[in-house]
Order: structure tokens, then C-alpha cells, then sequence
């Protein structure tokens, strides 16, 4: 096993389909093992990353435009470890969960291990059809994790959820195949040089389907509808895993192109994914104050912590620090994310009710889970030390450098609703609830794997700056 990369792919996938002929609901210690050596292996091609740079693999011993290239610079094997970091906790956490839940969790390590074979695939894709088969892979194994075990409104919200990521895979096969008839080619380092010049007018509308087919896929504003029903309705573990990194798959695909490629082609269309995600900001925050389900205002929080990534866009050509606002941003919204996912997890269990107002009295009862909700909350509002101030703190500084005065007020605006949608939730925590007859008690693994991830995400403030020196090629780049 000398070289990581054909591991982290092959891995997982095997260890899926292991699962899969073990038979429903087995498979949960295999993944957990799987997903341990795939940390290792992440952190091994992260120090050989650092070490020699950006690497190319020809897969098979053929490189394009034959056969298929992986290539792997800072920010792909960022998400590659981001992938293999979060998955771990969320599996554990799962393991414990679906003990719990019956049929939810009958085919959840098949589909769980060809989600994450399918993204470690997807941030290595070095061509525009393999991307697109990759996607494709995690968009359905996705669907399959929402849709497995669940009543109607479960099964509604997958069918919702499988209409839109085909909508999306098919705009996007629509601009590969334009790209193909205008270039020859779907590599994209054959494709860099063909487009830096006058491109012809069908690159342009491939370029349009492709960006709105991956703004679909990634919940931005207006494409969000599929998301609040989607991670809502599904097993809390499942919920956390889309949150935390099936939508930042789709975002890593939009922001390579967008930083690659297409970068001479999208310029002027650079503050349109900046309007659409200061939307998604508002409207996102707004539903989550609004929302009387407590799952439902996590998944609301969702859209508008995604309308973050977005603001970066007209500022990534000309200033250096928002392309890190986006990598802080990604990482602290993932750990985050499916911390406070893990931590309702634990509090809908113990009091069997999804509602804010069941969460009475749960600063008692889970002072523990509590806790990790906050930590969570810190790094969604963007208080320090946390990896969300960091992030934040990039991005007003890089708008202010550019003068771009409205994303900075949106930006704080941002921060003071998220404040008022998690303190919603902890004021009621500390209220008295009405006595039960029947004390039902938190797995310990759920509870330790949710405060695991809420910390990490706020450590990442006070140790972010490796991230920083990992992703510095690519800006260059």
C-alpha cells in the first residue's frame, strides 16, 4: 500500500460492497475500520501533497486524453480529509443510532460507503465526464440514504430529492457534451489553453448548465427546495452526512471550475452567485427562527450557512483571503453541521419529540449534548475562537478590501440571525419540562461523537493556519 490515493477510492467502495453481501443492517464495524484507515490515508497523501506539490496519476498507466487523470493538489486532498474526518464520528455515532431505529438502518453502510467512495472519487476527477459520473454516484447513493426505511414524507422528500440532483446531473452532462462538440476534448488541463482565448458560443451555454446544475445540487438560493424536506426528514445520521458533505461536493466541483477553467468565461457573472447566496443568508436564517421542528431549523440553517460560501465569488480573482474564508468556512460548517445534527439526534431520542418546545429541561437531562449544540452554535454564529469567526473574519476583511461594503453587512446580519435561532433552541433547553414516566437514557457514543465534532469545529480557529499553507498552491494556480 505505498501510494494512498487508490486506497481512498478503492477502500471504501470495497468495504460498501462487503457490507452489502453481509446483508441488511451488518457492516457497521467494517465501515468504522475502513473509514479509520482511510484518516490514515488522507493525512499520508496531505504530507506528500505538502511535500512535492500538486500530483497527477494516470489511472491504468493511461493519461488523457485516452484514459482517465486524478490529479490531487491542497484543496482536493483538503477535502478528501474533511470527507474521512467527519464520516468517522458520523459512523460511530450511526453504529449506536440505528441500534435504535429499525429499519432506517437496513442498507445505511452499503450506501454510506459508496457516498463517500463516490466524493473521494469526485475531488480527484480530473476530467468533465468522470466528474460527471462521480457526481452522479453520490447524488444517488444520497437519495437511497434519505429515502431507506422511511414512512410517505420520507419517501416524498427523496423523490423530491432524486427529481432535483438528476435535474442537476443532466444540465450538467448537457455542458459536457457542448464542451465535447466545441473542444474535442473533456480534460480539463487539455480544456485550460482551448478556453483562455475567444471561446466559441457553446462553451457559454455550457458553461450556464453546468454552474446551474451544481447550484442546484448545492441547495443554493433559489434551488434550495429539496434540502429543508430532504435533511429533515431523514435519519439524523444521514441528515448530518449531507449537511456536512454531500452539498460541499457539488460546491468543491462549482469552485474548482470556476477557479480553473472557466475562470475567463465567468467574470462577469462573478457577483451572481454573491447576490443569490446573501438571499440564501436572509431567507435561510429567517425559516430556521421560524421553524417549530427542531431537525427542520437545523436544516434551515443549512441554506443560509451555504449562502457563506457563495459571497467569496466576486472577490476570489483579487483577493487571496477569500479563497480562504471559503476553505474555513467549508471545514467549520461540516464539523459543525453534523455536530448539531448528532446533538438532536441524541435529544429527539431521549425525549422522543422533534419539536423546540420538547427541548424543555435538556440542560438537565443532556448537559453533555447541550454543550456540543452550543459549541456548534458558536461556530454558526461566527464567535470567536471559533473556525466560523475565522471564516468570516476573511471574508469582511477581503470585502472591505474591495470596497464590496453590502457583503459585509450581510455577512453580520448573517451572524446575528444565526444567534437568534440558536439561542431560541438553548433558552428553551433551560426551561422546566413537564414530568415523564419513562427516563430514557443518551448512548454515550452518540453524545461523545457530537461533542467530538462541535469541538473540532471551534479548535479550528485557534490551529487553522495549516489549512492555510495546504491550500496556498492553489490560489496560485
Amino acid at each position: 500500500m505505498t501510494d494512498p490515493l487508490p486506497w481512498l477510492v478503492v477502500l471504501p467502495l470495497a468495504w460498501a460492497s462487503v457490507a452489502f453481501l453481509l446483508g441488511p443492517g451488518r457492516g457497521a464495524v467494517l465501515a468504522a475500520f475502513g473509514v479509520a484507515l482511510q484518516c490514515a490515508l488522507a493525512f499520508e497523501l496531505a504530507a506528500r501533497v505538502q511535500a512535492a506539490g500538486a500530483l497527477r496519476y494516470a489511472v491504468g498507466g493511461w493519461g488523457s486524453p485516452l484514459g482517465i487523470d486524478w490529479y490531487v493538489d491542497g484543496l482536493a486532498v483538503l477535502m478528501l480529509g474533511l470527507t474521512q474526518v467527519v464520516a468517522l464520528p458520523l459512523l460511530l455515532y450511526a453504529r449506536s443510532y440505528f441500534g435504535h431505529a429499525g429499519a432506517a438502518g437496513r442498507y445505511f453502510w452499503p450506501l454510506a460507503g459508496f457516498l463517500i467512495g463516490g466524493m473521494n472519487a469526485l475531488f480527484v476527477s480530473a476530467d468533465l465526464f468522470n466528474l460527471y459520473v462521480t457526481l452522479e454516484i453520490v447524488g444517488l447513493a444520497a437519495v437511497g440514504l434519505v429515502a431507506a426505511g422511511g414512512g410517505a414524507a420520507q419517501l416524498a422528500a427523496a423523490l423530491r430529492y432524486l427529481f432535483a440532483t438528476l435535474l442537476g446531473s443532466g444540465a450538467f452532462l448537457l455542458g459536457v457534451a457542448l464542451i465535447y462538440g466545441a473542444c474535442g476534448t473533456v480534460s480539463i488541463e487539455l480544456l485550460g489553453p482551448l478556453l483562455a482565448g475567444e471561446a466559441p458560443r457553446a462553451v457559454y451555454v455550457a458553461v450556464v448548465l453546468m454552474s446551474v446544475g451544481l447550484f442546484l445540487k448545492t441547495a443554493l438560493f433559489p434551488f434550495h427546495y429539496w434540502l429543508p424536506p430532504a435533511h429533515g426528514g431523514a435519519a439524523v445520521p444521514v441528515s448530518a452526512l449531507l449537511s456536512a458533505l454531500v452539498i460541499k461536493a457539488s460546491f468543491y466541483l462549482l469552485l474548482r471550475l470556476w477557479l480553473d477553467i472557466f475562470a475567463p468565461l465567468v467574470q462577469p457573472l462573478a457577483w451572481l452567485p454573491a447576490v443569490l447566496g446573501s438571499a440564501a443568508i436572509l431567507w435561510g436564517s429567517w425559516q430556521a427562527v421560524r421553524a417549530e421542528h427542531l431537525k427542520l431549523l437545523v436544516a434551515w440553517s443549512t441554506v443560509a450557512q451555504i449562502g457563506y460560501l457563495f459571497l467569496a465569488f466576486p472577490l476570489l480573482a483579487t483577493q487571496a483571503a477569500a479563497l480562504d474564508a471559503v476553505v474555513f468556512q467549508t471545514v467549520s460548517h461540516a464539523l459543525a453541521k453534523a455536530a448539531m445534527f448528532a446533538a438532536t439526534g441524541v435529544v429527539i431520542h431521549v425525549t422522543g419529540n422533534d419539536t423546540v418546545a420538547g427541548v424543555a429541561g435538556v440542560a438537565q437531562r443532556l448537559p453533555l449534548t447541550l454543550f456540543a449544540f452550543a459549541l456548534a452554535g458558536v461556530t454558526l454564529m461566527g464567535l470567536p475562537p471559533s473556525g466560523g469567526f475565522l471564516a468570516k473574519w476573511l471574508l469582511i476583511d477581503a470585502a472591505l478590501a474591495e470596497g464590496a461594503w453590502p457583503l459585509v453587512l450581510v455577512v453580520l446580519l448573517g451572524g446575528l440571525l444565526a444567534a437568534w435561532y440558536v439561542f431560541r433552541v438553548l433558552r428553551q433547553a433551560f426551561l422546566l419540562a413537564p414530568p415523564t414516566e419513562v427516563a430514557v437514557r443518551a448512548p454515550r457514543l452518540m453524545e461523545w461523537s457530537a461533542l467530538l465534532l462541535a469541538a473540532a469545529s471551534v479548535a479550528l480557529g485557534v490551529r487553522g493556519i495549516e489549512l492555510a499553507r495546504l491550500i496556498a498552491p492553489v490560489g496560485a494556480s
